[in-house]
């Protein structure tokens, strides 16, 4: 199901904003079971605390805000200074055949999108070296990344609301121009709890910035002790899926291309197409995590000459079903701001070696 487009609109017309009044009633009870589940965790005798330092980043918006590509760079950022890391991802759409998938030993992938989860083979190609492991219960996942790779950080890919993991350092994420989208928890819009939780965070990140300034000022009033930093996405390869050629990013200038997409906020796929002088002339847009099959990528070449997915929808697209048609994989790396790469040395230095040193 893909997200409704009132998620990000709050100018409603009175007949829509009637017509989605009985949502109001199960935001609120969803929004009170958030708080809840919150709450018995929060004085952190029911967390599990791990042997090892624990490093969450997420968000409370559904999805779209950067959680993946930035958690695969805090990774390979805290393995630059010298850490051993491990990712863990709970696998959304996976089918795993045990409670806990060994997706990547750091160095050779050895699970599929199908058993494993889109997400957790983006992790893996954006985090060198690193190992990453799925699994619904994070702990779970932890504790297997201790025993296999002797992890000292465990770094949690939409770790936000998975509150029976005790972290040490809270990194929360904002797409700048999704902002808090309508602002309702869901099903009334994309919040997965409400903003009060934001007073854990240590830090938070807007990629793609600024924030629409009624955002800005809501999130600030209630992450206020925490650091704030900004983020931006990066083109950083372009390659053929057909052939798995490099191209160059500079061919898309002045290309007209096709969007094909299983995201959950394809707009900042497209913006970042158009920045690189492309322009989209045909949108083919699924829900977030969609498996693909062949009939959803039949005859792309009819309505463009030219089509670009992210590595996301790459790994669930059999080449073969895209034969004759021009289909193009563009990589997107994230780039936190310098002072975001300093504070993230500093806080693990102070904070975490302590636990296991």
């Amino acid at each position: 199901m893909k997200a409704p487009e009132f998620f990000y609109s709050r100018s409603t017309s009175k007949a829509v904003a009637l017509s989605l009044a009985p949502l109001r009633i199960a935001s609120s009870a969803y929004g009170a079971g958030a708080s809840l589940h919150a709450r018995i965790y929060a004085s952190g005798s029911r967390r599990r605390r791990l042997e090892c330092g624990v490093v969450s980043v997420g968000s409370p918006m559904v999805g779209g805000t950067g959680k993946t590509p930035m958690a695969a760079r805090v990774a390979s950022l805290l393995k630059a200074d010298g850490y051993q890391v491990a990712l863990a991802s709970r696998g959304y759409g996976a089918a795993p055949e045990e409670a806990v998938t060994v997706v990547s030993d750091g160095t050779r992938v050895l699970s599929s999108a199908e058993r494993a989860g889109d997400e957790s083979l983006v992790l893996a190609a954006h985090a060198p070296g690193v190992p990453v492991v799925v699994a619904r219960d994070r702990g779970l996942a932890g504790l297997r990344a201790i025993a296999d790779f002797g992890t000292e950080i465990l770094v949690l890919d939409d770790g936000f609301g998975h509150h029976r993991l005790a972290r040490d350092l809270e990194i929360v994420t904002f797409e700048g121009q999704m902002g808090l989208g309508n602002g309702h928890i869901l099903p009334r819009g994309p919040l997965k709890e409400g903003l009060a939780g934001l007073s854990r965070a240590d830090a938070v990140v807007v990629i793609d910035g600024p924030l629409p300034p009624v955002d800005k000022s809501q999130i600030l009033s209630r992450a206020s002790q925490s650091a704030h930093f900004g983020s931006s996405r990066r083109a950083s390869r372009l390659w053929s899926l057909s052939t798995a050629a490099p191209l160059s990013l500079g061919s898309l200038e002045g290309q007209e291309v096709g969007l094909l997409s299983g995201l959950a906020y394809p707009a900042s796929f497209e913006r970042l197409i158009t920045r690189l002088g492309a322009s989209v002339v045909a949108r083919r847009v699924f829900a977030d995590h969609h498996r693909y099959r062949a009939i959803d990528v039949a005859n792309l070449s009819s309505a463009a000459p030219v089509w670009l997915v992210t590595e996301k929808d790459a790994v669930k697209l059999n080449s073969d079903w895209v034969a004759g048609a021009d289909v193009r994989v563009l990589e997107i790396e994230m780039e936190p701001d310098e002072e975001f790469i300093r504070w993230l040395s500093e806080s693990v230095r102070g904070r975490i070696p302590s636990r296991f040193s």
